[in-house]
């Protein structure tokens, strides 16, 4: 079992960067990959990133390359997610997930939601013109 509790939404003009934080409890938790997804009302949940249990490798969804950046830290047991120039668009619930467990497979492997076992309650992110 793994418990997942996100924080660092808030609302950030256009442009502005927030950072998001997700801590995990229960489970061994770099035997986990981690990802983000979000969700948006009366939109499906989309992938923005996920990163492979040491944080070797990382994957991202094409609507956040380059502006987005995802990291862990094993022994806080923690995940981030650095968000820069951010958009209107990028308005959503942002979610915390851990998955593969044991897996120890690269972060490509884990751009889908059905790969996740463990999901945090969300922390909003709202994105004013």
């Amino acid at each position: 079992q793994v418990q997942l509790v996100e924080s660092g939404g808030g609302l950030v003009q256009a442009g502005g960067s927030l950072r998001l934080s997700c801590t995990a409890s229960g489970d061994t938790f770099n035997r986990y990959a981690m990802g983000w997804f979000r969700q948006a009302p009366g939109k499906e949940r989309e992938f923005v990133a996920a990163i492979s249990w040491a944080g070797a490798t990382k994957s991202y969804g094409d609507s956040v390359k380059g502006r987005f950046t995802i990291s862990r830290d094993n022994l806080k047991k923690t995940v981030a997610l650095e968000m820069n120039s951010l958009k209107p668009e990028d308005t959503a619930r942002y979610y915390c997930a851990a998955g593969g467990n044991g897996e120890y497979r690269g972060s490509s492997y884990y751009t889908s939601d059905l790969k996740y076992t463990y999901w945090g309650q969300g922390t909003q992110v709202t994105v004013s013109p």
